[in-house]
């Protein structure tokens, strides 16, 4: 008997010890896993203001998301890469964030990136992350999954996140032009980009700042407002209608039309009025909200962008000094100003640096400023290299004959006229008559169709003029080693403004 009951007591403690219990480890759990996921806040404000993702108090636009799963009562195993989260709808409303401090989890700035979907550990079976607010309404939902490493099975949960809240109440309209955002007259030949027609946008916004709901009938009236020159023989485009005056229904808020432009320049007003009672503005408009839209029109157009180069420039103390500088691209003629430029030296609206440098040596930054006639402005720097005269004095100067010879002051040529035929000899004296005078000339070409050369010793400018302007460049006469640089002018028809 006593056998027995030994037998009996050995086959209990086998029995349980097979089935887990008695403490200890109890091995693994027949039970599946079980995942939650929940969320601090399930409704944020629209960030307008583009803050950017923090916990706290004055934290309006974020939340915290917490994940959890469990075996049972019990949390999962813990590890790295355990939960993998993403936004599955509305990803325009927000984006996951770890702020965890990370380093790989911040932009350059350190300012916490933005995920739309992110890879957690898990810790006492559980992890958290963050939701942050966009400046679009909408409902943003997240998923979390688990993997359970027993048989492969993935267990997921939701959570919704609404931001914001539409009013569909039209509050504002914004106008924006197609790129390069500057219409070209209607007669300029064109030169892409720049075009005589160009597709115009016109966002309506509710008090939200959000898109305004699928109107059923137009909901935006355009017009062009007979405001300028530019307005004369302009016309709005879409489908079957043209004219001043045109009625658009938004997709998604926008409204979409084109805008041809007249013969003049300036700028064309349009004028965008929709209807806040009821969002139609076929049937009179009750509760107008109104906005108005300038678009350029410009007659020439830049073939490149306006720029200057770097330059460097040599000139000695106490002996005249003429130069100029290059400029690229813009739209001609250019207006030159500068600063900083060594003592004696001054530079005039069409671009040339002259005058005798007063010294001391050294070198000097200046700064040369550019605008040409579409109004761009740019600035190059120059440095003036300026140093002390230790040649000789030069006994025999040479003199540009018939003008000032300092390079301070423009010499006035015989003027000429636009389509004819023009033809001046320049000479000097000085120097060693034995040797033959060498003549260039700056810019070059020069302007205005004239062109510079040479015909024994005499300096020759000819050429047919194709501009009415005042033409001014630079004359170096070089005879040996002693050279004259003089500024010159020759005027051309009755315009009297600088050629380009």
């Amino acid at each position: 008997m006593k056998k027995l009951w030994k037998s009996l007591l050995l086959a209990s403690a086998a029995l349980l010890a097979a089935c887990g219990g008695g403490g200890g480890s109890g091995g693994e759990s027949a039970l599946q896993y079980r995942i939650t996921l929940s969320t601090a806040k399930s409704q944020l404000p629209i960030n307008i203001a583009n803050q950017p993702a923090s916990i706290g108090a004055f934290a309006p636009y974020t939340t915290t998301l917490y994940v959890d799963a469990r075996v049972g009562s019990n949390p999962i195993p813990g590890g790295e890469e355990i939960f993998a989260c993403n936004i599955v709808q509305g990803l325009d409303s927000g984006a996951l964030y770890y702020i965890d401090g990370d380093e790989e989890h911040e932009n350059e700035d350190g300012t916490p990136a933005a995920f739309r979907s992110i890879v957690l550990g898990a810790n006492s079976g559980g992890a958290s992350f963050h939701f942050h607010a966009a400046n679009q309404a909408g409902t943003a939902r997240i998923v979390c999954s688990v993997t359970d490493p027993r048989d492969g099975k993935v267990y997921s949960a939701s959570v919704d996140i609404r931001v914001g809240a539409a009013t569909g109440k039209v509050a504002s309209v914004i106008g924006r032009a197609e790129a390069p955002f500057v219409l070209a007259s209607r007669d300029t030949t064109a030169r892409p980009p720049y075009r005589n027609n160009i597709g115009v946008q016109a966002f309506v916004m509710d008090d939200a700042n959000q898109p305004i709901p699928e109107p059923s009938a137009p909901n935006l009236q355009v017009s062009i407002r007979s405001i300028g020159t530019a307005a004369v023989g302009a016309r709005l485009l879409q489908g079957n209608q043209s004219g001043s005056v045109l009625q658009v229904r938004t997709i998604g808020g926008v409204g979409l039309f084109s805008l041809s432009s007249g013969p003049n320049n300036g700028s064309i007003v349009l004028e965008y009025v929709t209807d806040r009672f009821d969002n139609d503005v076929t049937n009179g408009i009750q509760d107008p909200v109104t906005a108005l839209h300038a678009v350029p029109v410009v007659d020439n157009v830049a073939a490149a962008p306006l720029s200057l180069l770097p330059a460097t420039a040599s000139a000695t103390v106490g002996l005249p000094y003429a130069g100029v500088f290059t400029v690229q691209g813009g739209v001609g003629p250019y207006t030159w100003s500068a600063t900083a430029l060594p003592g004696g030296l001054s530079i005039s609206p069409d671009g040339i640096v002259s005058g005798v440098p007063q010294g001391p040596d050294g070198a000097y930054n200046g700064i040369l400023t550019v605008v040409d006639a579409l109004g761009a402005k740019v600035n190059g720097n120059v440095i003036f290299n300026v140093t002390a005269s230790t040649g000789p004095v030069v006994t025999n100067p040479l003199t540009l004959n018939g003008c000032v010879s300092n390079g301070s002051a423009a010499c006035a040529l015989p003027a000429g006229n636009v389509g004819e035929s023009y033809l001046y000899s320049l000479s000097v004296s000085g120097g060693n008559t034995t040797q033959p005078v060498v003549w260039t000339y700056a810019p070059t070409p020069l302007p205005a169709g004239l062109r510079g050369g040479s015909t024994g010793n005499s300096g020759v400018i000819s050429g047919t003029p194709t501009a009415s302007c005042n033409a001014r460049f630079l004359v170096t006469a070089t005879r040996g080693t002693v050279t004259v640089t003089q500024q010159v002018s020759v005027q051309i028809g009755a315009n009297t403004a600088a050629c380009p």
